[in-house]
Protein backbone atom coordinates (compact mmCIF):
# COMPACT_ATOMS: atom_id res chain seq x y z
CA UNK A 1 0.00 0.00 0.00
CA UNK A 2 1.14 3.54 -0.76
CA UNK A 3 3.26 5.29 1.81
CA UNK A 4 3.93 8.95 2.42
CA UNK A 5 6.92 10.82 1.09
CA UNK A 6 10.07 8.71 1.09
CA UNK A 7 8.26 5.37 0.79
CA UNK A 8 8.82 3.12 -2.25
CA UNK A 9 6.38 3.32 -5.14
CA UNK A 10 3.58 0.82 -5.56
CA UNK A 11 4.07 -2.06 -8.01
CA UNK A 12 1.36 -0.62 -10.29
CA UNK A 13 3.41 2.50 -11.01
CA UNK A 14 5.73 2.37 -14.00
CA UNK A 15 9.20 3.82 -13.51
CA UNK A 16 12.26 3.70 -15.71
CA UNK A 17 15.39 1.99 -14.43
CA UNK A 18 16.82 5.34 -13.32
CA UNK A 19 13.69 6.03 -11.22
CA UNK A 20 12.96 9.27 -13.09
CA UNK A 21 9.77 8.27 -14.90
CA UNK A 22 6.37 7.54 -13.43
CA UNK A 23 2.93 7.26 -14.97
CA UNK A 24 -0.15 7.96 -12.89
CA UNK A 25 -3.43 6.44 -13.99
CA UNK A 26 -6.61 8.27 -13.05
CA UNK A 27 -9.87 6.34 -13.47
CA UNK A 28 -13.16 8.25 -13.51
CA UNK A 29 -15.67 6.48 -11.27
CA UNK A 30 -18.19 9.31 -11.33
CA UNK A 31 -18.34 12.81 -12.81
CA UNK A 32 -22.02 13.75 -12.99
CA UNK A 33 -23.71 16.62 -11.22
CA UNK A 34 -26.49 14.25 -10.15
CA UNK A 35 -28.06 10.81 -10.48
CA UNK A 36 -30.82 9.37 -12.61
CA UNK A 37 -29.56 6.78 -15.04
CA UNK A 38 -27.41 3.71 -15.49
CA UNK A 39 -24.30 5.76 -16.26
CA UNK A 40 -24.73 8.78 -14.02
CA UNK A 41 -22.58 8.73 -10.90
CA UNK A 42 -21.43 11.66 -8.79
CA UNK A 43 -17.82 12.66 -8.34
CA UNK A 44 -15.19 10.08 -7.48
CA UNK A 45 -11.76 9.80 -9.13
CA UNK A 46 -9.47 6.83 -8.46
CA UNK A 47 -5.72 7.49 -8.68
CA UNK A 48 -3.89 4.25 -9.45
CA UNK A 49 -5.66 1.84 -7.10
CA UNK A 50 -4.98 3.32 -3.68
CA UNK A 51 -5.92 7.02 -3.71
CA UNK A 52 -9.35 8.57 -4.09
CA UNK A 53 -10.30 12.14 -4.95
CA UNK A 54 -13.79 12.65 -3.52
CA UNK A 55 -16.18 9.84 -2.70
CA UNK A 56 -19.45 10.38 -4.54
CA UNK A 57 -21.79 7.65 -5.75
CA UNK A 58 -19.34 6.50 -8.42
CA UNK A 59 -17.37 4.85 -5.62
CA UNK A 60 -20.15 2.31 -5.17
CA UNK A 61 -19.34 0.62 -8.49
CA UNK A 62 -16.02 -0.72 -7.19
CA UNK A 63 -15.77 -4.28 -5.91
CA UNK A 64 -15.18 -4.88 -2.22
CA UNK A 65 -11.58 -5.87 -2.99
CA UNK A 66 -11.01 -2.65 -4.94
CA UNK A 67 -12.50 -0.61 -2.12
CA UNK A 68 -10.24 -2.31 0.42
CA UNK A 69 -7.14 -1.23 -1.53
CA UNK A 70 -7.92 2.47 -1.05
CA UNK A 71 -5.58 3.93 1.58
CA UNK A 72 -6.03 7.66 1.02
CA UNK A 73 -9.05 9.89 0.33
CA UNK A 74 -8.60 13.55 -0.64
CA UNK A 75 -11.74 15.65 -0.31
CA UNK A 76 -12.42 18.82 -2.29
CA UNK A 77 -15.39 19.74 -0.08
CA UNK A 78 -18.25 18.18 1.86
CA UNK A 79 -21.29 18.58 -0.35
CA UNK A 80 -23.13 15.27 -0.47
CA UNK A 81 -22.44 14.51 -4.14
CA UNK A 82 -18.73 14.44 -3.27
CA UNK A 83 -18.80 12.45 -0.01
CA UNK A 84 -21.94 10.29 -0.16
CA UNK A 85 -20.13 6.96 -0.23
CA UNK A 86 -17.25 7.78 2.11
CA UNK A 87 -18.97 6.60 5.34
CA UNK A 88 -20.27 3.46 3.62
CA UNK A 89 -16.87 2.61 2.16
CA UNK A 90 -15.08 2.86 5.50
CA UNK A 91 -17.71 0.67 7.13
CA UNK A 92 -17.64 -1.89 4.30
CA UNK A 93 -13.88 -2.50 4.27
CA UNK A 94 -12.98 -2.11 7.93
CA UNK A 95 -12.67 -5.85 8.56
CA UNK A 96 -10.47 -6.30 5.47
CA UNK A 97 -7.77 -3.79 6.40
CA UNK A 98 -4.93 -3.69 8.90
CA UNK A 99 -4.40 0.09 8.91
CA UNK A 100 -6.56 3.22 8.93
CA UNK A 101 -7.81 4.94 5.81
CA UNK A 102 -6.46 8.50 5.79
CA UNK A 103 -8.94 11.23 4.89
CA UNK A 104 -7.34 14.52 3.79
CA UNK A 105 -8.93 17.94 3.76
CA UNK A 106 -8.40 21.49 4.87
CA UNK A 107 -9.19 22.23 8.50
CA UNK A 108 -12.53 23.74 7.51
CA UNK A 109 -13.48 20.73 5.34
CA UNK A 110 -12.56 18.21 8.04
CA UNK A 111 -14.40 20.18 10.71
CA UNK A 112 -17.61 20.03 8.65
CA UNK A 113 -17.18 16.28 8.11
CA UNK A 114 -16.64 15.69 11.83
CA UNK A 115 -19.50 17.92 12.97
CA UNK A 116 -22.18 16.95 10.47
CA UNK A 117 -21.46 13.47 9.05
CA UNK A 118 -19.13 11.30 11.15
CA UNK A 119 -20.69 12.56 14.37
CA UNK A 120 -22.42 9.44 15.82
CA UNK A 121 -25.79 10.89 14.78
CA UNK A 122 -25.60 10.50 11.00
CA UNK A 123 -22.81 7.88 11.04
CA UNK A 124 -20.24 6.60 13.53
CA UNK A 125 -17.01 8.51 14.08
CA UNK A 126 -14.61 5.99 12.57
CA UNK A 127 -11.62 7.91 13.92
CA UNK A 128 -12.62 6.42 17.30
CA UNK A 129 -13.72 2.94 16.15
CA UNK A 130 -12.80 0.35 17.29
CA UNK A 131 -10.50 2.52 19.45
CA UNK A 132 -8.94 5.97 19.16
CA UNK A 133 -5.48 4.32 19.18
CA UNK A 134 -6.36 1.84 16.43
CA UNK A 135 -9.11 3.46 14.33
CA UNK A 136 -10.63 2.50 10.99
CA UNK A 137 -9.82 5.97 9.66
CA UNK A 138 -7.76 9.00 10.55
CA UNK A 139 -7.88 12.65 9.55
CA UNK A 140 -4.96 14.55 8.06
CA UNK A 141 -5.17 18.30 7.67
CA UNK A 142 -3.80 19.90 4.51
CA UNK A 143 -3.28 23.52 3.46
CA UNK A 144 -3.86 25.29 0.17
CA UNK A 145 -0.76 25.27 -2.08
CA UNK A 146 1.14 22.98 0.31
CA UNK A 147 2.40 19.90 -1.56
CA UNK A 148 1.97 16.41 -0.12
CA UNK A 149 3.75 13.39 -1.62
CA UNK A 150 2.54 9.79 -1.47
CA UNK A 151 4.88 7.19 -2.97
CA UNK A 152 6.25 9.61 -5.53
CA UNK A 153 2.90 11.15 -6.45
CA UNK A 154 2.42 14.78 -5.47
CA UNK A 155 -0.90 16.33 -4.44
CA UNK A 156 -1.34 20.08 -4.06
CA UNK A 157 -4.62 21.67 -2.91
CA UNK A 158 -5.54 24.64 -5.10
CA UNK A 159 -7.65 27.69 -4.20
CA UNK A 160 -11.23 27.75 -5.54
CA UNK A 161 -14.37 29.72 -4.70
CA UNK A 162 -17.47 27.74 -3.72
CA UNK A 163 -20.34 28.26 -1.29
CA UNK A 164 -18.57 26.26 1.42
CA UNK A 165 -14.87 25.70 2.11
CA UNK A 166 -13.41 23.86 -0.89
CA UNK A 167 -10.24 23.20 -2.87
CA UNK A 168 -9.20 21.81 -6.22
CA UNK A 169 -6.18 19.55 -6.66
CA UNK A 170 -3.05 19.29 -8.77
CA UNK A 171 -1.79 15.71 -9.11
CA UNK A 172 1.79 15.52 -10.37
CA UNK A 173 3.63 12.39 -11.51
CA UNK A 174 6.85 14.32 -12.07
CA UNK A 175 6.53 14.21 -15.84
CA UNK A 176 2.93 15.40 -16.10
CA UNK A 177 0.21 17.03 -14.02
CA UNK A 178 -3.57 16.83 -13.91
CA UNK A 179 -5.67 19.56 -12.31
CA UNK A 180 -9.17 18.96 -10.98
CA UNK A 181 -11.14 22.10 -10.17
CA UNK A 182 -13.71 20.44 -7.93
CA UNK A 183 -16.70 22.76 -7.53
CA UNK A 184 -16.00 26.43 -8.11
CA UNK A 185 -17.24 29.67 -9.50
CA UNK A 186 -14.93 32.27 -11.06
CA UNK A 187 -11.65 32.33 -9.15
CA UNK A 188 -8.53 34.22 -10.24
CA UNK A 189 -6.20 32.57 -7.65
CA UNK A 190 -7.08 29.16 -9.15
CA UNK A 191 -5.83 30.24 -12.57
CA UNK A 192 -2.70 31.82 -11.14
CA UNK A 193 -1.87 28.44 -9.58
CA UNK A 194 -2.74 26.52 -12.75
CA UNK A 195 -0.64 28.78 -14.95
CA UNK A 196 2.38 28.10 -12.73
CA UNK A 197 2.26 24.36 -13.55
CA UNK A 198 4.85 23.77 -16.24
CA UNK A 199 3.97 20.13 -16.93
CA UNK A 200 0.17 20.51 -17.10
CA UNK A 201 -1.36 17.77 -19.25
CA UNK A 202 -5.03 17.58 -18.22
CA UNK A 203 -7.53 20.06 -16.77
CA UNK A 204 -10.81 18.70 -15.40
CA UNK A 205 -13.07 21.69 -14.86
CA UNK A 206 -16.68 21.92 -13.79
CA UNK A 207 -19.62 23.41 -15.67
CA UNK A 208 -22.73 22.65 -13.66
CA UNK A 209 -25.42 24.66 -15.47
CA UNK A 210 -26.41 25.81 -18.96
CA UNK A 211 -26.43 29.53 -19.65
CA UNK A 212 -30.19 29.79 -19.14
CA UNK A 213 -29.40 29.17 -15.45
CA UNK A 214 -26.50 31.62 -15.26
CA UNK A 215 -28.07 33.37 -12.26
CA UNK A 216 -28.29 30.08 -10.37
CA UNK A 217 -24.69 29.26 -11.32
CA UNK A 218 -23.52 32.57 -9.90
CA UNK A 219 -25.62 32.18 -6.74
CA UNK A 220 -24.36 28.65 -6.08
CA UNK A 221 -20.77 29.48 -7.11
CA UNK A 222 -20.64 27.08 -10.02
CA UNK A 223 -19.83 27.70 -13.68
CA UNK A 224 -22.03 27.88 -16.76
CA UNK A 225 -20.66 28.02 -20.34
CA UNK A 226 -20.40 31.82 -20.52
CA UNK A 227 -18.64 31.96 -17.14
CA UNK A 228 -16.41 29.04 -18.11
CA UNK A 229 -15.46 30.87 -21.32
CA UNK A 230 -14.36 33.90 -19.31
CA UNK A 231 -12.40 31.69 -16.93
CA UNK A 232 -10.64 29.62 -19.61
CA UNK A 233 -9.38 32.76 -21.29
CA UNK A 234 -7.21 33.14 -18.18
CA UNK A 235 -5.51 29.81 -18.97
CA UNK A 236 -1.98 30.28 -20.29
CA UNK A 237 -1.05 26.61 -20.60
CA UNK A 238 -1.81 24.13 -23.38
CA UNK A 239 -3.57 21.02 -22.08
CA UNK A 240 -6.50 18.70 -22.67
CA UNK A 241 -9.69 20.12 -21.16
CA UNK A 242 -12.36 17.81 -19.72
CA UNK A 243 -15.78 19.06 -18.58
CA UNK A 244 -17.28 17.59 -15.41
CA UNK A 245 -20.28 18.05 -13.10
CA UNK A 246 -22.88 18.36 -15.88
CA UNK A 247 -26.44 18.15 -14.58
CA UNK A 248 -28.61 15.18 -15.66
CA UNK A 249 -31.10 16.27 -18.29
CA UNK A 250 -28.97 19.28 -19.26
CA UNK A 251 -25.79 17.57 -20.45
CA UNK A 252 -26.40 17.89 -24.19
CA UNK A 253 -27.51 21.53 -23.96
CA UNK A 254 -24.60 22.54 -21.73
CA UNK A 255 -22.00 20.78 -23.90
CA UNK A 256 -23.47 22.33 -27.07
CA UNK A 257 -23.13 25.78 -25.49
CA UNK A 258 -19.57 25.00 -24.36
CA UNK A 259 -18.57 23.81 -27.83
CA UNK A 260 -20.09 26.94 -29.36
CA UNK A 261 -18.24 29.45 -27.21
CA UNK A 262 -15.08 27.47 -26.48
CA UNK A 263 -14.36 25.59 -29.70
CA UNK A 264 -10.75 26.72 -29.87
CA UNK A 265 -10.06 24.96 -26.56
CA UNK A 266 -11.52 21.68 -27.91
CA UNK A 267 -13.15 20.75 -24.57
CA UNK A 268 -14.40 17.19 -24.14
CA UNK A 269 -17.05 15.88 -21.77
CA UNK A 270 -15.58 13.70 -19.03
CA UNK A 271 -17.30 10.33 -18.79
CA UNK A 272 -17.48 7.42 -16.38
CA UNK A 273 -14.79 4.75 -16.73
CA UNK A 274 -12.54 7.13 -18.67
CA UNK A 275 -8.85 6.67 -17.88
CA UNK A 276 -6.35 9.53 -18.03
CA UNK A 277 -2.63 8.81 -17.82
CA UNK A 278 0.03 11.40 -17.14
Amino acid sequence: MGGLSGMPSKPGHRRSTNEEYMTIKLRVLGCSGGIGGAHLRTTALLVDDDILIDAGTGLGDLSIDELARIDHVFLTHTHLDHIACLPLMIDSVADRRDRPITVYGTRAVLNILKAHILNWLVWPDFSEVPTADNPFMRYREIEVLQLLSIAGRSFTPLPVDHTIPAVGYQIDSGTGSLVFSGDTGPCDPFWVAVNAIGNLRHLIVECAFPDREARLAALSKHLCPSLLASELHKLERHCEIHITHLKPGQMELTMAEIEHCLSRFKPQMLYNHQILEF
